[in-house]
């Protein structure tokens, strides 16, 4: 399996969209006795918005390759008698516990999902427009203007998953970590006596008595080179990331387990320095094998000299495996809680609203670009006389019309703003 396959599981790229806003509508009230009701268009409903959802039953993101587009509910629109459009459904999108978003265009961190039920605002709903009734004045008592609804975000996103676990296993691959979270724990990874038996991360909850519990992650096996993308641990290597305490299990058939000690210590501080740093304690296993308790004194004197506690166990025959265990939580006691990824605030230029451009795309086509008269373009009905007029003057107050005219638009020119195609007139 290649690296790229396994990052289906902890990575995701997906497109999300709010809703739009209903569109206001033009309406007046035409009831007996009532020969000049006035206008009476409704506002449309506000669109649906995107949330990301905290699923503590969820522990990948391999839903996501199945699905990458997401997307709100429309804005209804309004209704005679000054009736309002009904809001459109938001979309919520279920994501596991450790989950970083970020924007995929700049890159910035949204959040860090966390806590079960915990929602992330990512793609708000558009505005419903508004109906007639708004538009009218003692000079305009019958207004044929309204507003279409505006336009909802969207949002391309990148999600990162980084479990959350107290006690992280770690060691070479077959080193046995598969085995000790099945010793401990009620967790049934996949158990085999080949390398990178383990191709995505394990999660088990050991009881440690006296309703006290402890969360831990197998992390599949790293070798050198994995934090440049060797084998499986590049793609997992930011799960130790999230834990607070450290198991190393050593293999005790190994030909220099003290060596594979270093080798993974390196891998560790090449990828994050301060994995090295978290609090550890060091497990040489399969002690139920010969040749292990052989080696048991030469490793535990090399381990020991570098400032590291040292235990023997054999997972597999559930011996010591509890001991390590209750040491782990021990240190985990003492540890700092584990870190989080907030959403920093990035202050960036503001663009102008109001600002423009305007390029020549033809001989008789020109196109206006702007978030505002786009915008304006976009909300506004071409089909009633009131709503262009209405438009025009956005034109005059931007200054584009003046700008069109010095760049030497004329009578019966294409302008294009956002999606509307016009035809200039003076």
């Amino acid at each position: 399996m290649t690296t790229h396959e396994i990052n289906y599981f902890d990575e995701a790229a997906i497109s999300v969209k709010a809703g739009d806003g209903g569109d206001g509508i033009v309406s007046f009230r035409r009831e007996k006795f009532v020969p000049a009701g006035g206008p009476a268009g409704g506002d449309g409903g506000r669109g649906g918005s995107a949330y990301l959802v905290c699923d503590p039953t969820l522990n990948t993101l391999y839903v996501f390759q199945h699905k990458q587009k997401y997307h709100a509910e429309n804005g209804k629109p309004g209704g005679r008698k000054n009736m309002s459009g009904r809001s459109g459904n938001d979309v919520e999108i279920k994501v596991p516990p450790g989950t970083v978003v970020y924007d995929a265009d700049t890159a910035d961190v949204l959040g860090d999902i966390t806590e079960k039920g915990q929602r992330l605002l990512v793609a708000k709903g558009g505005k419903g427009g508004r109906g007639n009734q708004h538009f009218a004045t003692s000079r305009n008592q019958a207004p044929r203007i309204a507003e279409k609804g505006e336009p909802g975000e969207a949002r391309e996103l990148r999600l990162e998953l980084k479990l959350i676990a107290d006690i992280g296993i770690v060691g070479v691959p077959n080193a046995g970590k598969s085995t000790f979270l099945a010793a401990v724990s009620a967790a049934k990874p996949k158990i085999a006596n080949y390398p990178f038996t383990t191709l995505i991360p394990n999660l088990g909850v050991a009881d440690l008595g006296s309703y006290s519990t402890v969360v831990l992650a197998d992390i599949p096996g790293l070798i050198e080179g994995a934090h440049m993308g060797a084998g499986l641990g590049f793609a997992f290597l930011r799960h130790i990331q999230r834990t607070r305490v450290l198991i190393h299990l050593l293999d005790g058939l190994s030909a220099n387990p003290v060596g594979d000690f270093g080798q993974i210590l390196s891998e560790l501080s090449l990828f994050d320095e301060r994995l090295a740093q978290k609090p550890m304690i060091v497990a040489l296993n399969k002690m139920d094998v010969p040749e292990a308790g052989e080696k048991w004194p030469g490793v535990k004197s090399e381990i020991e000299k570098r400032g590291y506690e040292i235990i023997a166990i054999s997972a597999a025959g559930r011996l010591g495996a509890r001991e390590l265990l209750n040491r782990a939580s021990q240190l985990l006691a003492d540890s700092p809680p584990a870190p989080t990824y907030e959403a920093l605030p990035v202050y960036r230029p503001a663009p102008d609203p109001n600002a423009f451009e305007i390029q020549r795309e033809g001989e008789s086509v020109w196109r206006v670009s702007g978030q505002k008269i786009e915008r304006a373009a976009q909300m506004t009905y071409w089909e009633y006389e009131d709503s262009t007029r209405r438009f025009q003057k956005i034109l005059e107050a931007l200054g584009i019309r003046r700008a069109l005219s010095e760049a030497g638009v004329k009578e019966g020119d294409t302008v294009i703003i956002g999606e509307a195609e016009l035809e200039w007139s003076d």
